[in-house]
C-alpha cells in the first residue's frame, strides 16, 4: 500500500476546506455551526478551525456571519423587509447577535444602514453595486469617534 505524503495530504485538506468554504456560501440562511460543518468534512471542530483559518485568515464561523451580513446588506438595501426580517431571513437567530456583528463589519447598525443604503447604491448596476457595498472582511469597520 502506497503511503501518503504530506503534500497529498495537504491537498486532499485543502478540498476538504474548500467545500466547507462552498457550502457555507450556499447553504448561509440554514442552521449552520462548525460542530456541523466539520462533521460534514469528517474533521474535528476544532482542526476544522484551525486549517480554515490557516487558509483563509478567518474562522468558519466568521466567514459564515460574513456573508450573512453580505446577504443582509443586499435585503436592506431592498427596502422592504424589516431588520427583523432580513436577520432571520440570512440565518440568524438572534437579532442583538445580528445587529452587533453588522455593526462591526459595516460601520453602522442595520436600521441606519437601511435607510441610507438607497441613496449609496442609486442609479449603479447592480454587480457594481454589490462591490462597493461588500462588507470588510478580515477587520472590522473603524469605530466611530466620539467627541
Amino acid at each position: 500500500m502506497r503511503q501518503v505524503s504530506s503534500s497529498d495530504q495537504r491537498l486532499r485538506d485543502l478540498a476538504r476546506l474548500r467545500r466547507v468554504k462552498d457550502r457555507i456560501d450556499r447553504e448561509y440562511a440554514q442552521p449552520l455551526d462548525v460542530e456541523a460543518l466539520a462533521r460534514g468534512a469528517h474533521m474535528s471542530a476544532g482542526h476544522l478551525s484551525r486549517e480554515f483559518r490557516q487558509a483563509y485568515g478567518e474562522s468558519p464561523y466568521s466567514y459564515l456571519m460574513t456573508r450573512r451580513i453580505e446577504r443582509a446588506m443586499a435585503l436592506l438595501r431592498r427596502g422592504d423587509l424589516s431588520v427583523t426580517d432580513v436577520c432571520f431571513a440570512v440565518g440568524c437567530s438572534s437579532l442583538a447577535t445580528f445587529s452587533t456583528r453588522f455593526t462591526e463589519l459595516v460601520g453602522v447598525p442595520p436600521s441606519v444602514y437601511r435607510r441610507e443604503a438607497a441613496n449609496t447604491t442609486a442609479g449603479l448596476p447592480p454587480c457594481v453595486s454589490k462591490q462597493v457595498s461588500r462588507p470588510v472582511r478580515n477587520r472590522e469597520a473603524p469605530a466611530a469617534l466620539h467627541t
